[in-house]
């Protein structure tokens, strides 16, 4: 029960679960979650360690980029959390505009 009052107390952030939202279509590199969720990189990053510690994401390297994606072992709560969420237009307007400008990782 501890564990899950603590996933569920993460999951109250706004951008913790707007980061797991967008992780659900694939996995995305730190600088696609900055230019989407407009904010700075430290602050996506200490996000990201939070929900990497609690185990809900999980990090692959490729070069000097770091991508993350969900943990494929979620709990079948958070699963339902998250299919509950919907992305805020501001959210979505962004991602439409970073899948036409060039990509940052690449």
């Amino acid at each position: 029960m501890d564990e899950m009052i603590t996933i569920l107390k993460l999951l109250a952030d706004r951008t913790r679960l707007t980061i797991l939202t967008l992780l659900k279509d694939g996995e995305r590199c730190v600088c696609d979650l900055v230019d989407i969720l407009q904010t700075t990189q430290p602050n996506i990053s200490q996000h990201l360690r939070k929900l990497k510690d609690a185990g809900l994401v999980q990090e692959s390297r490729r070069g000097q980029w770091a991508y993350y994606s969900l943990s494929v072992d979620n709990q079948s709560y958070v699963q339902a959390v998250m299919s509950e969420v919907t992305l805020p237009d501001n959210i979505l307007e962004n991602m439409k505009k970073k899948c036409t400008s060039n990509d940052c990782c690449n």
